[in-house]
């Protein structure tokens, strides 16, 4: 079985971080592991406490894992501070993981700020390099290039600015955007849009660790860039269209929908 390692932080409601990513990554066929960057205290409606972890038990992990188990691709979810994106830069240079998926994780969907504003030139630095391919969402890609992104456009000249910054390919996320929910993907030489219809749920929590881990699991079972944003934009269209009203602010999607219809099938 193909391996994803991913580098987050840990959501103690289950619906986005290490735990949300564990689920696409086993959802998309792939046998998920784990570095936690930072625990959070956080449920559908608010994140209430942060705390990094210990830099040297970052570390560790990520060299327990590497040192042990082939890696097949790495997924880069909330990194926190300077400090934390410097050791996991680090770390990916000495091992250098074929596939690496940035989800550049700034701002929380109740408005919490979980990169310290410092750490965001030390991820451009330091990490975009390293990086396959990027997946930002609206606020994301602006706080990367600096201004502000209102039409399809412009998100064009906002992918060519992110490639600059050394990465492999670009994944800008047109959710926060009027109208349908259509992402921009980018790899230096060709645009392609991946379109769906907006559907309308406040139940959106994780979509976007969902989304990249999605891709980093079909990027280690083989996949080109594109076929695995494809297949992950697919699986996340079914996984928000199911999603679960858990919680009373904004509930996880369902990772695991076509696994549980399957299943009702067989006890027919």
């Amino acid at each position: 079985m193909k391996t994803v390692l991913t580098i987050a932080g840990s959501d103690s409601g289950g619906g986005a971080g290490i735990q949300a990513d564990i689920k696409a990554i086993s959802a998309n066929g792939a046998f998920g592991m784990s570095v936690i960057t930072a625990v959070t205290a956080q449920n559908t409606k608010e994140v209430r406490s942060v705390q990094q972890i210990d830099l040297k038990i970052i570390q560790d992990q990520i060299e327990a894992v590497f040192d042990d188990i082939q890696v097949d691709a790495v997924k880069i979810g909330m990194l926190g501070n300077v400090e934390t994106v410097h050791v996991v830069a680090e770390a990916l240079k000495k091992y250098k993981p074929k596939c690496i998926v940035v989800d550049p994780v700034m701002i929380s969907k109740g408005g919490h700020y979980l990169l310290e504003e410092s750490a965001v030139e030390a991820l451009k630095k330091e990490i975009l390099p390293l990086s396959s391919i990027i997946t930002p969402n609206i606020p994301e890609a602006e706080v990367l290039i600096g201004r502000t992104l209102q039409t399809e456009e412009e998100l064009y000249k906002a992918c060519e600015q992110i490639m600059e910054m050394g990465v492999e390919a670009v994944l800008i996320k047109g959710g926060h955007l009027m109208g349908p929910p259509n992402d921009l993907f980018y790899n230096g030489e060709d645009f392609h849009w991946l379109k769906a219809k907006r559907i309308y749920t406040k139940n959106t929590h994780g979509t976007g660790c969902t989304l990249s881990s999605a891709i980093a699991a079909n990027l280690a079972k083989g996949s080109t860039v594109l076929e695995a944003v494809t297949l992950a934009k697919q699986y996340i269209t079914t996984a928000i269209t199911h999603s679960l009203a858990l919680g009373s602010g904004h509930g996880p999607t369902h990772h695991f929908y076509d696994l549980y219809e399957s299943s009702k099938m067989g006890m027919k």
